[in-house]
């Protein structure tokens, strides 16, 4: 039959799932802080970073409504965080190195090399990490985001996999992903 080398088939099944990502990264995802890394034997000096932060979300399949994810959800809930650690200095309080002490007004420091420092409190920001690394601080934000968007609501929209990346320079940044 002549015809029939003109007759388009019907694309069989794809054996691949889909798959969507939603990428976040805006001008105003950043904050300025002071920080320095200490662990066992090295302390650096306290210097600062205007830190850039974006977030990548995988799922399996669109809402009813089309979205993986609203966009002005995860841009509302990421620029409250990056707001709570602009212009302080970053205190990672689950350092195992560094003595903390706390007032009501003053925050001091002591590092294992004997240097110390004296903030006020209100400067500070006190992050459950061991080091504000970027690393860290990507996990913290991943952290952050889960608990305000939750599990049950992010599996609910059929969000697989989260990952947040933090930015101390435009070609320096770490990533921290994980599973859903």
């Amino acid at each position: 039959d002549p015809e029939a080398r003109y007759k388009i088939e019907k694309p069989k099944e794809m054996a691949t799932p889909e798959s969507f990502s939603v990428f976040v990264s805006k001008d105003d995802f950043k904050f300025n802080a002071a920080h320095f890394i200490a662990y066992k034997g090295y302390r650096e000096k306290i210097h600062g970073h205007n830190y850039r932060v974006s977030v990548r979300l995988d799922g399996t399949q669109v809402g009813a409504d089309g979205y993986l994810m609203e966009f002005g959800d995860i841009k509302k809930v990421t620029r409250a965080l990056c707001r709570e650690l602009n212009e302080r200095v970053i205190i990672p309080m689950e350092s195992d190195c560094l003595v903390i002490e706390k007032t009501e007004k003053v925050l001091r420091l002591t590092c294992e090399d004997g240097a110390e420092f004296s903030f006020p409190l209100s400067d500070c920001v006190l992050l459950p990490i061991v080091h504000s690394s970027a690393e860290e601080l990507a996990r913290y934000f991943y952290h952050r985001l889960i608990e305000t968007f939750t599990v049950d609501s992010l599996r609910a929209r059929q969000v697989v996999c989260m990952e947040v990346s933090v930015a101390e320079a435009p070609t320096q940044e770490a990533k921290f992903r994980k599973p859903i």
